[in-house]
């Protein structure tokens, strides 16, 4: 596990090295299954949970809605949409997202689906506690430039 720890550092991701460490982590967890379906925290799951569902193999994607960023600024924490009833205590499904940054946003999906496996890409020190797997740790001032958070008119 690559471990990224430089001080305020920006780490940019490509959409395949994004494509390559969900794949990774979805081989990770296809000998801890079964698996009845993914929720994908929107918005920052969403990519990292549609290369999942086609590493697993599975067709049920359901999302739960909770905003905390604007840009680059931290905002208030505020649930868009609560996971659908019909996904229980979250029993045998995956919550996704890309990052597990303050913990906040990995809290309240945790107090809607508490036995959901909890997953990202990254993880850093303040949402380790929430998260039961990830594939990278990084330094909590680690800014991580997500390919899906870019301005589509920057990218050439």
């Amino acid at each position: 596990m690559k471990n990224l720890q430089s001080a305020g550092a920006v780490h940019a991701s490509s959409w395949h090295e994004m494509h390559r460490e969900a794949t990774d982590l979805g081989q990770r967890l296809a000998s801890q299954g079964p698996w009845r379906g993914i929720v994908a925290i929107s918005r920052g799951g969403l990519v990292p949970a549609a290369i999942l569902a086609r590493v697993l193999d599975l067709r049920l994607i359901d999302t739960v809605c909770i905003a905390s960023y604007d840009g680059r600024e931290k905002g208030p924490l505020e649930v868009l949409k609560p996971a659908s009833p019909e996904l229980g205590d979250g029993s045998g499904w995956l919550l996704v997202d890309d990052v597990a940054d303050s913990g906040a946003t990995a809290e309240r999906a945790r107090a809607m689906l508490p036995k959901a496996h909890y997953v990202t890409l990254y993880v850093k020190p303040a949402g380790r506690a929430f998260v039961d797997a990830f594939l990278r740790e990084v330094g909590q001032d680690v800014w991580i430039d997500f390919p899906w958070d870019r301005d589509p008119a920057t990218i050439g």
